[in-house]
């Protein structure tokens, strides 16, 4: 055998070079060889990554092998924690349904809407925007909805958001801050979620003082159902 040459070839045999890669690949393909050649495994020494000792590549395996299980076994506690968490969000979803069902009528749906918000799904702040030629005269809730046209100077930076009709996640624009009126420059990020078919109802926005709170790679499947059960529950129709 001749000396290794960086990465390159790893020996000769009859004059003719073997690259690393081509030794690598027969042993992938091969996954038996070191069975059909204990010997040779026994003999296998690796330097330590700590340290000038060597050790055997079976060592090395077990070594890898138990850095592996531990690496899978936190991205499985990892998934266990948010389908908990889906499931949590989906009961709550569920028994915000519930309340708005058996609400005698539109404000008392409306009281509700907004103590679950709160209370349940811990939002800081929000607003409940119904276009006002499109909602019921009779949706009103001081300091949670507001009945505006959907020509609204304060509308007007949501037109992006209303065209796609689609739930969204991020950072909030100073000049759609102002849709709050009241704390609006403690609101860094938001949740958006449209009412009805293309927005024609209106919108809902949910905001946090966290910045990251709201981030564009949240889930959206359930504010896509929180907007459709709320699209039934404000236009009047039964839940």
């Amino acid at each position: 055998m001749s000396q290794q040459k960086s990465g390159a070839a790893v020996g000769t045999t009859h004059g003719e070079e073997f690259p690393e890669s081509a030794i690598a690949d027969y042993l992938k393909s091969h996954p038996d060889f070191f069975e059909r050649h204990p010997l040779i495994l026994l003999s296998l020494k690796l330097p330590h990554r700590t340290g000038g000792t060597a050790v055997s590549l079976v060592e090395r395996q077990v070594s890898m092998l138990r850095q592996r299980n531990a690496q899978l076994e936190r991205q499985f506690k990892d998934l266990v924690s948010v389908a908990k968490s889906n499931d949590a969000l989906v009961e709550k979803i569920h028994q915000l349904g519930l309340q708005l069902m058996r609400a005698p009528d539109l404000a008392a749906r409306l009281e509700r809407l907004e103590t679950s918000l709160r209370e349940d799904f811990g939002a800081e702040r929000a607003v409940l925007v119904l276009f006002s030629d499109a909602s019921p005269v009779t949706a009103e809730r001081d300091g949670f909805v507001r009945r505006l046209s959907a020509e609204d100077a304060d509308v007007k930076p949501f037109a992006a958001f209303l065209r796609a009709a689609k739930p969204r996640c991020g950072p909030l624009r100073d000049r759609q801050k102002y849709i709050f009126e009241r704390d609006a420059d403690s609101v860094s990020s938001a949740a958006l979620v449209p009412l009805g078919t293309n927005a024609s109802l209106g919108f809902l926005i949910i905001g946090s003082r966290d910045p990251d709170h709201f981030h564009p790679g949240k889930r959206m499947d359930f504010l896509a159902r929180l907007g459709d059960l709320l699209s039934v529950a404000l236009s009047g129709e039964s839940v």
